[in-house]
């Protein structure tokens, strides 16, 4: 395959040098910044994940802040969940929708406070959209991207490796709240949460100079703990169900499609600005939503192109993520069913590069 240029515009992160020196031997290009892939082997990676702890470099997960008397206001016209109970401290997955229920974005909102929170985005342009939206409406509100930078700590280790250098409170963060912790007299916001199914946290690094003490940090405590960098796995999101805005989902699905339903509370997200389209939605119900899928035989090659899903020689959907399950030993895969086949144990065929393979719809993912 042929390589990536790299330049200014490829935007490097404050992890970087300790990414290079831990040996990475892929990227990926994520928010226009450099996204790792792959250490030693996906699946040395995924085992390694399954059981130890690792550190991962996730500061292409940029963060749009909201900062003013109309944050919380603006907040609610992106998303169709109801923000109103929401508190200082907390973490939601929100779906942003725009004008006609389409996912712009699958991101983390962190609510810092009553006028100033964070979008932790997936990939996508979400701050020109924000942007937008505050102008439009004349709101009045500061939107820009901070000097913060996500560090993922990840893995069944992970909250030992956490209390070695933040200390032992940070074991009683509950899941998807964060707290805020002293390192070299900074403040940072921790989280716990993170892009793996195998529990951790997030570090919210804020100001890019204490990037690798951090970083090297977590390393000299970590040594006994076998403790590595590691990234996102594919082999362990999609056995977790864990959707990748731009590959499982874009702009011309809604989030009842995405399996997020239960993440839209059309009735009383007031302001949300999709909130008439998705009335409509929940109404109806969709016609194709995501499912697991199970495909069978030898491994499949990688999937980087939709694959179509046929029965009766009919295109009844598509896959859109693949990889070989070590644990599983089987194909494990992420595809959009249509509401005619999407009942599980409905058998598929998929068209997969290497030939055609039958599949089976399953009712839930394998973790």
């Amino acid at each position: 395959m042929a390589q990536i240029a790299l330049s200014r515009r490829l935007r490097r992160t404050p992890f970087s040098d300790g990414v290079e020196a831990a040996g990475v031997k892929g990227y990926t290009v994520y928010n226009r910044m450099l996204l790792p892939t792959v250490f030693e082997s996906a699946e040395a990676d995924y085992r390694h994940l399954k059981e130890h702890v690792q550190v991962w470099d996730v500061s292409c997960e940029r963060q749009v802040e909201l900062r003013g008397p109309d944050a919380a206001r603006l907040m609610q016209m992106l998303t169709p969940r109801d923000l109103r109970g929401m508190l200082p401290g907390q973490c939601y997955y929100v779906p942003i929708v725009d004008e006609t229920g389409g996912m712009l974005n699958d991101p983390v909102a962190v609510k810092l406070s009553e006028d100033r929170w964070w979008i932790s985005i997936a990939d996508s342009d979400l701050l020109l959209w924000v942007k937008g939206i505050a102008n439009g409406y004349r709101l009045d509100v500061l939107v820009d991207e901070p000097d913060v930078s996500p560090l993922g700590v990840q893995g069944p280790k992970s909250d030992e490796l956490m209390a070695r250098v933040f200390g032992d409170r940070v074991r009683d963060i509950r899941f998807f709240k964060f707290d805020k912790f002293e390192f070299e007299g900074r403040e940072l916001a921790i989280a716990r949460s993170g892009y793996s199914k195998q529990g951790g946290f997030e570090i919210y690094v804020e100001g890019s100079d204490i990037g690798m003490p951090l970083w090297n940090a977590l390393f000299a405590a970590g040594e006994d703990l076998q403790v590595r960098a590691g990234c996102p796995n594919l082999i362990e999101r999609i056995e977790g169900g864990l959707l990748s805005y731009g590959n499982d989902m874009t702009d011309d699905n809604t989030p009842h499609e995405c399996g997020l339903g239960k993440f839209c509370n059309t009735h009383t997200a007031i302001g949300c600005i999709g909130r008439d389209a998705l009335l409509r939605v929940a109404k109806e119900g969709p016609v194709q939503q995501i499912r697991p899928i199970l495909i069978d035989g030898d491994p499949v090659p990688p999937c980087d192109r939709p694959w179509p899903i046929v029965a009766g020689g009919k295109r009844v959907g598509q896959v859109t993520s693949t990889a070989w399950s070590p644990d599983f030993s089987t194909n494990v895969a992420i595809g959009m069913v249509k509401l005619s086949h999407w009942e599980p144990g409905t058998r598929v065929e998929v068209e997969s590069p290497d030939g055609l393979r039958g599949a089976t719809v399953r009712d839930k993912f394998w973790i």
